[in-house]
């Protein structure tokens, strides 16, 4: 099993910037890739973006790149979510997930692990 703590969500206005954080646990061996979903009231769970754990090949929604980077730190084992130039339709909850085999990594159904979820709100 694998656990995952996030944290760093919160309010922004537009424009503002704002780094979640992900720290796995437990049988950390067997992560082949962790990724940052999102999922607003009324919407489906999407995509936002992946990082590969062995090669850190790294890929973005479209509504995330340029804006939005995603990393790890091995020191600390933990991967982050760098979100800049936030917008209104940035709002929703963010979900850390892990991965122990290869599959789709825009498919919510590819991830085994999730955590809790943390809220992002941007005011207008």
């Amino acid at each position: 099993q694998v656990q995952l703590v996030e944290s760093g969500g919160g309010l922004v206005q537009a424009g503002g910037s704002l780094r979640l954080s992900c720290a796995p646990s437990g049988r950390t061996f067997s992560i082949y890739s962790m990724g940052w979903f999102r999922q607003a009231p009324g919407k489906e769970r999407e995509f936002v973006a992946v990082i590969r754990w062995g090669s850190s090949s790294t890929y973005y929604a479209d509504s995330a790149k340029g804006r939005f980077t995603i990393s790890r730190d091995n020191a600390k084992n933990t991967m982050y979510l760098q979100m800049n130039n936030l917008k209104p339709e940035d709002t929703a909850s963010y979900y850390c997930a892990a991965s122990s085999y290869s599959g789709n990594y825009y498919a919510p159904g590819s991830y085994n692990y999730w955590g809790q979820g943390t809220q992002v709100t941007v005011s207008s």
